[in-house]
């Protein structure tokens, strides 16, 4: 029995629910204002010349914008979230891993976020932390139950306004400085190896940039998807990542919200903060709703109001213990993402059996052999961590479906029967 909902997390998205053009550039300009770009930007700017910042960013980009841009082609071309992708590789029961991992990193995220919001609000205003928490909490998970439609309309608030008053403040601090020759002519007191440039680059968003297909799948063609999607990266990203390096060098802090303070624009801060973690924090429980609604057979909107809570009420511990517990289960997802690429392109040629009638295995043990090898190799071999885990995961997977002549797929001709989830 195949189970629907609105959201359309047991199925493919049908053609009559994609969005223009428009309107899934703004929701992955959303995706990427992120603010872990604007702290590695800064960090790129503490051991680099902008130059040489600029040059990170560029090649960052063009090899984010590559894997997101592969994956985001293949959710346009099937309608198929992250999660359902992954069954056609891992199986039915094997994708839980992926769905699991990709899941309860976002809902740890979500209360980090919150956590980034809450504190220096409070901070700044004297208002109690757990009121901040608890409101901005309710209101995030709101917009996040509304599904796709909530996250295009916050996205086309949240988009221009964090560019338009983050450019001001950044163009701004550079004047500050002594203009665009002061910024070219800036000299770091320590140095950055490119190779380091990169896996900061990289690393900073190829978690989430796994995620891609969650939000790609409502594109109207593989042309919209992809385009939209590079052309995010190139912006969306660069913009933070410059936010990051400029604030660095000009004033000294590696968030766009921090310079604005230091500028005494308080209530401008409060605002690109906010809505910077928001649309952030939205995706964050959008994508953690569809795996685990993928994973236990509830609608997306119910998961994202039990998510929604968990992250909230425990928002502060997570912000103060488990950032770097989080950054580390965000290094096991890449190697998801290679494994969809590969078996789309390369096992099946991008000839997917339509997921209804597609008859899939519980487990298919290369994708499982394939993901914890590209892990490991991540963490332990010497350079980019990322690429690594990325070609390596990638590699294996061919080698080892070719060796063992295995597919987890089938097409079923048996008419199935569907139950409309009433909720949501």
């Amino acid at each position: 029995m195949q189970l629907k909902d609105k959201d359309y997390s047991f199925q493919s998205v049908p053609t009559e629910s994609r969005n223009s053009f428009m309107k899934m550039l703004v929701v992955m300009l959303g995706l990427t204002f992120y603010s872990a770009s604007m702290w590695a930007g800064g960090s790129l700017g503490e051991g680099m010349t902008f130059v040489q910042t600029l040059g990170a960013i560029l090649a960052g980009n063009i090899i984010l914008g590559a894997f997101t841009g592969a994956l985001s082609y293949i959710a346009a071309k099937t309608g198929l979230s992250t999660h359902l992708l992954a069954q056609y590789s891992f199986g039915v029961k094997g994708a839980y891993i992926s769905s699991f991992m990709l899941s309860a990193t976002q809902i740890g995220w979500f209360g980090v976020g919150l956590g980034m919001f809450a504190y220096p609000v409070h901070k700044l205003t004297g208002l109690p932390l757990v009121g901040i928490v608890i409101v901005t909490g309710i209101l995030m998970t709101a917009t996040a139950y509304f599904g796709m439609k909530a996250l295009t309309i916050l996205s086309f608030i949240a988009v221009p306004a964090i560019a338009i008053l983050g450019s001001f403040s950044a163009t701004k601090a550079v004047g500050d400085m002594g203009g665009m020759n002061e910024l070219f002519a800036y000299t770091p007191d320590s140095s950055l190896s490119l190779a380091a440039a990169l896996t900061i680059t990289i690393g900073s968003f190829i978690s989430a940039g796994t995620l891609t297909p969650d939000f790609a799948r409502y594109a109207k063609s593989g042309k919209h998807a992809v385009s939209t999607t590079v052309i995010a990266f190139f912006l969306g990203n660069s913009l933070m990542f410059l936010f990051g390096v400029i604030g660095v060098i000009a004033t000294g802090h590696n968030d766009i919200s921090d310079v604005m303070l230091s500028q005494g624009l308080l209530l401008p801060a409060i605002l690109v903060l906010g809505l910077n973690i928001w649309t952030t924090n939205d995706n964050s429980l959008y994508a953690s709703g569809l795996g685990f609604a993928t994973m236990f057979k509830k609608p997306k909107v119910f998961m994202v109001m039990m998510n929604g809570t968990i992250g909230t009420v425990f928002a502060i511990v997570l912000y103060n213990n488990f950032t770097s517990w989080l950054t580390f289960l965000g290094s096991t997802l890449p190697a998801i993402g290679s494994i969809i690429i590969v078996d789309y392109y390369f096992i099946k040629k991008r000839q997917y059996i339509d997921y209804e009638k597609a008859n899939i295995q519980n487990v298919h043990i290369p994708a499982v052999i394939a993901w914890a090898v590209g892990v490991i190799s991540g963490l332990t071999l010497p350079g980019i961590s990322s690429l690594n885990t990325l070609f390596i995961t990638g590699i294996v997977y061919f080698i080892a479906v070719k060796m063992m002549k295995t597919s987890p797929v089938s097409e079923n001709n048996e008419e199935e029967d569907v139950y409309y989830a009433n909720v949501g």
